[in-house]
């Protein structure tokens, strides 16, 4: 069995699945700014100033977030499981590779949409129990239930109707030679004000991912906004009672300067009067552009914009999970 651990050509579908993708799309953390001559006289204003720091520091809780032991960077593997019993652990013969740890970690047990874990011994913790079993699926529960031996860890995520096993170590190559994380210079007039058109309650979007699902997301409206003299709408993936609207797009940087699958963006719920706020500096590239073990979502049609967003985050430099 192949080391998940080890960087590889990764799933033949879903490279597939993304080299279409990218054709479609295609028809370290330092923020270097631009001269003062250069810059717009916008950019000098207190309020503008004031944006431009509450940036800065999303950028940086933007790095210790990805960057921490157990962030996205340190995943090594994701395994989809069909019920039955699996053998899990760090020697040979396992059905799922473990990079640390025992030999036999243990057994997983699937049954439809339930997991339990049965360890072999008490180096191994489920729930933060030595040697305990436990379901790893428990409706209801927000926070993850951990199997874990030594320092790696694996969960059980669930993807359409299927469950997979997904791993993480601090260890990872894509964590221990990280190359960091770039930027368009800030650009205050990329801080754009979009009122929302609501769609009717209850409406959703077909949205694919790199693993070519397609699943049904609620979809709360299309934010409309200006740039340039030009009229541009997103999609919204989003409900009502959501904390915050969240857009997957793509633009005439991506697959250039920016990453081909496209980047991500939150946005503030819009208030009484359907108004929101689009800062496209804080534009992130998804955790797929770092591992091959994500599930990311891609930018629906509509999110394709025909102008060059010259904001947010740009193209990873190091070895990317897809597309390299």
């Amino acid at each position: 069995m192949q080391r998940v651990w080890k960087r590889g050509s990764g799933d033949s579908v879903r490279l597939v699945a993304m080299v279409v993708v990218v054709a479609a799309l295609s028809a370290c953390a330092v923020d270097k700014p631009r001269t003062a001559a250069s810059q717009p006289e916008s950019a000098s204003s207190p309020e503008a100033q004031d944006w431009r720091a509450e940036a800065m520091a999303w950028r940086q809780r933007r790095y210790d977030r990805l960057t921490e032991p157990y962030g996205w960077l340190s995943l090594v593997g994701l395994d989809f499981v069909e019920d039955g019993r699996w053998r899990i652990g760090a020697g040979e013969g396992a059905d799922i590779a473990m990079p640390a740890g025992p030999d036999h970690w243990g057994e997983l047990i699937v049954d439809g949409s339930r997991a339990r874990f049965e360890p072999a011994t008490n180096a191994v913790r489920v729930d933060g129990r030595p040697g305990v079993a436990g379901m790893l699926v428990q409706p209801g529960r927000d926070d993850t239930v951990w199997v874990q031996a030594e320092d790696v860890r694996f969960q059980i995520i669930q993807r359409n109707d299927r469950l997979a096993v997904r791993t993480r170590w601090p260890r990872a190559e894509t964590r221990t030679e990280f190359k960091g994380l770039d930027y368009f210079p800030y650009d205050p007039d990329w801080r754009v004000e979009a009122r929302i058109e609501y769609h009717p309650a209850g409406t959703t979007m077909p949205v694919g991912s790199v693993l070519g699902d397609i699943t049904q997301e609620p979809n709360l409206g299309a934010a409309v906004f200006e740039y340039g003299g030009e009229t541009y709408r997103l999609e919204a993936q989003a409900s009502r009672d959501d904390d915050e609207l969240f857009f997957v797009f793509a633009d005439r940087t991506t697959g250039r300067e920016t990453y081909g699958a496209g980047r991500m963006l939150y946005a503030p719920m819009p208030d009484e009067n359907g108004r929101t706020v689009l800062d496209f500096n804080r534009a992130y590239n998804p955790p797929c552009t770092f591992t091959e073990f994500s599930t990311c979502p891609l930018p629906v049609p509509e999110n394709r914009l025909d102008v060059r967003v010259t904001a947010g985050e740009k193209d990873y430099a190091g070895e990317s999970g897809y597309l390299k």
